[in-house]
């Protein structure tokens, strides 16, 4: 259910255009009371789209927000409904695509605040795994990192590991199955972008000489294509023989 919140008189004529072009939504006027009422549907994971200040809207949802990859897209729209600003989930969440369609329906302006938000992202794989690691665990790992952060195996530029894993079998098979380069990197390549990771292992450290296998090979691919700074879209995910993560950069 995508939630209409006005809180003027004027919001709230917006509110009702607003419904009638929003399949499945419904408009909640000046909603009672009204933090909680607000951050149970954030918490429902509900698409919110405010028709008030930025400022009322981050300081009701300061205390739900958790994640980027899971936080329901959240739009404002001025009262007017001349300016429509996707504030939380842009990306991932979806509210920049989200943005756009409620401001051709409008007629309005999209300010898009997201950094680099007009161009496109470069996305890359990283994965490491156990020797002779089954594809199947590969294939399935690799479908549920891109499911999670809402991408297609077309979308990705590339496989990349560390270079004990470029004889890895299964790992080209992967690569070859959905057509993308397979690069490996030394460990001292993949320190470069240690201070990027999001945890660090010791035990993965005495054993290849880096903190973490599949970030940071997805951190130094995502940088080797774009020259551009890099960031992980999706820290590392595990099954039994295999780790998994995705990081972007921007092509300038």
């Amino acid at each position: 259910m995508i939630r209409i919140i006005a809180l003027t008189d004027a919001g709230q004529a917006l509110g009702k255009r607003l419904e009638a072009l929003l399949p499945g939504s419904q408009l909640h006027f000046k909603p009672k009371p009204f933090t909680e009422t607000v951050q149970g549907f954030f918490r429902e994971g509900d698409p919110l789209l405010f028709i008030c200040a930025t400022g009322i809207v981050m300081r009701t949802l300061a205390p739900v927000i958790e994640s980027k990859l899971q936080d329901p897209p959240v739009l404002v729209l001025d009262e007017l409904g001349r300016f429509v600003i996707p504030l939380l989930s842009g990306h991932e969440g979806g509210a920049n695509q989200w943005g756009s369609e409620v401001a051709e329906e409008l007629n309005a302006e999209l300010v898009m605040t997201t950094a680099n938000a007009y161009l496109n992202p470069i996305y890359a794989l990283g994965m490491g795994c156990e020797r002779n690691c089954p594809l199947e665990y590969l294939e399935s790992l690799m479908l549920e990192a891109l499911e999670t952060v809402g991408l297609q195996p077309d979308q990705i530029a590339g496989l990349y590991s560390i270079d004990i894993k470029a004889d890895e079998t299964h790992l080209i098979e992967l690569a070859e199955k959905y057509q993308w380069p397979f690069i490996t990197y030394d460990a001292a390549a993949l320190k470069t972008v240690e201070s990027l990771l999001s945890t660090r292992s010791e035990y993965v450290f005495k054993t290849v000489g880096v903190y973490g296998v599949a970030e940071s090979a997805a951190l130094l691919g995502a940088q080797n294509l774009t020259h551009g700074s890099p960031e992980l879209c999706l820290n590392k995910i595990k099954n039994p023989k295999a780790t998994c993560a995705v990081a972007r950069a921007y092509q300038f």
